[in-house]
């Protein structure tokens, strides 16, 4: 079957073949009470249809180029999903699903695999959070993260090896070789490796890593991407990827990263990886924290050295020189890297033996509740953020976190492009010098093309002193 798409203005603009079938969960979906299976029916028969519609539409678009969040729904208008009920478990029906996800027919494993894993994260939300008082406080946030991981089967009881890797969708060639290099080097040290998921710096580690894992004949090796619903249909999963986990939002992504992580590499990106560094600085900066063994290393080839030197300027102006002492800054030297995080990873897992801690999840670092509470950026909040001195350095990292969060919103989720839409730019204001420093770094990211993948870039911020 095919799909005629049309623009705006009714013209048609292409035809893109797709597949109508059913499949058959494996996992983590196929061993459910009855109970459980008409709750997950439930679940995408009502209020989270759509939301279930548009994950479902990113995973089976894997590898897209496109970081428009409308973009797939566009293209494929009557693609549907439907979860229904099996005597021993559960059956997907795909309506008008893209192709593109298929061979002779029969869906790719890996795509189904994702696909099981959109069907699972949001229905646990569904069920598992729906109600849960809990999460007005900080451990029981922290204990829903911990949940949703366990229940997605990523937390594994093995010897620390798993790098968190940051930066940006939108980088040029050279950098994502950089990160492919990095990747196969991390590889080649048995370490395994964790991004958000979607293509550029998210996916070059996981490239470079396969590699190095074949050569070293690693079998059980774990490629794990962390989304969430607001952003994947802007960054659908790079293909690599065979563990997907899709948190409720953006402030439980991030601890998940941070709860799973024995290190984290930042190589260069746009507003999002900003938002990954401030929120890291805002853990580290926490006075309880002091003590606790965390590898933070920002890389890039010798093209990226401006970048971060701009980068580290900032934090020092905003947080502080301390700030910028709890990051070493490694640039195109691959090898290097590795090293110091294969060496970092090691006193982690010394640390986490003296401390009696868990090697698969963090629970000895805090993660204050400011960092915690879910930020839906409207322009009343935006432009109530208190991003003046004066104030202790992680209180601001938190505020300046939010800054950089609400203008991920605005490019490339969709609620908010409705938003920017229908009121304009988000305000930014603060202290003259903190603003001055923050348009220098946002205009930097626009002219060295950060902010989006194609297409001229519209600003969805107004910065003001």
């Amino acid at each position: 079957m095919t799909t005629t798409t049309k623009t705006p203005q009714g013209a048609a603009l292409t035809t893109l073949p797709t597949i109508s079938t059913h499949i058959y969960p494996h996992g983590a979906l196929d061993v459910l009470s009855r109970e459980e299976v008409a709750r997950l029916r439930d679940a995408s028969s009502g209020g989270l249809h759509e939301l279930l519609r548009r994950c479902a539409l990113a995973v089976l678009t894997s590898g897209s180029a496109s970081d428009d969040p409308r973009a797939a729904g566009e293209l494929y208008p009557d693609f549907d999903i439907e979860v229904r009920q099996q005597d021993r478990g559960v059956r997907i029906e795909l309506k008008n699903a893209p192709a593109m996800a298929f061979v002779d027919g029969e869906i790719i494993h890996g795509v189904a695999e994702l696909l099981f894993a959109v069907v699972r994260d949001l229905a646990f939300t569904a069920i598992d959070l729906n109600g849960d008082t809990s999460l007005d406080t900080t451990e029981g946030i922290t204990d829903a993260v911990f949940r949703l991981l366990r229940n997605a089967r990523v937390l594994h009881p093995a010897d620390p090896n798993l790098v968190v890797c940051w930066g940006g969708h939108s980088i040029g060639q050279e950098e994502y070789k950089y990160t492919k290099q990095v990747g196969y080097e991390l590889g080649l040290r048995g370490l395994d490796i964790c991004t958000g998921c979607g293509p550029g710096a998210m996916k070059g580690p996981m490239k470079g890593a396969t590699i190095a894992h074949a050569k070293q004949r690693r079998h059980r090796t774990r490629y794990i991407g962390i989304t969430e619903p607001g952003i994947i249909a802007a960054e659908s999963p790079n293909p690599i990827v065979n563990h997907l986990v899709i948190m409720p939002d953006i402030e439980k992504r991030l601890e998940a990263f941070v709860r799973m992580a024995h290190g984290i590499i930042v190589f260069p990106g746009g507003v999002g990886t900003a938002e990954e560094i401030l929120y890291m600085l805002g853990i580290l900066l926490q006075e309880e924290n002091a003590h606790l063994r965390f590898p933070f290393i920002l890389t890039g080839p010798t093209g990226a050295a401006p970048y971060f030197e701009q980068i580290d300027k900032f934090i020092r102006l905003t947080l502080g020189d301390e700030a910028a002492k709890l990051y070493e800054i490694i640039v195109a030297d691959p090898v290097k890297v590795a090293k110091r995080m294969d060496a970092g990873v090691k006193k982690v897992k010394e640390q986490r033996i003296a401390q009696r801690d868990s090697f698969f999840f963090n629970w000895a670092l805090h993660v204050p509740l400011e960092l915690q509470q879910p930020f839906s950026p409207t322009h009343e909040l935006m432009a109530g953020l208190d991003l003046h001195h004066g104030r202790k350095p992680h209180e601001l990292a938190a505020d300046l976190r939010r800054a950089f969060s609400g203008i991920v919103a605005g490019n490339v989720k969709e609620e908010g492009l409705r938003r920017i839409e229908a009121h304009g730019p988000f305000e930014i204001h603060g202290d003259p010098d903190i603003m001055r420093a923050l348009d220098a770094l946002l205009r930097a990211f626009v002219q060295q093309r950060r902010m989006k993948i194609s297409g001229e870039y519209k600003p969805c911020y107004k910065v003001v002193a």
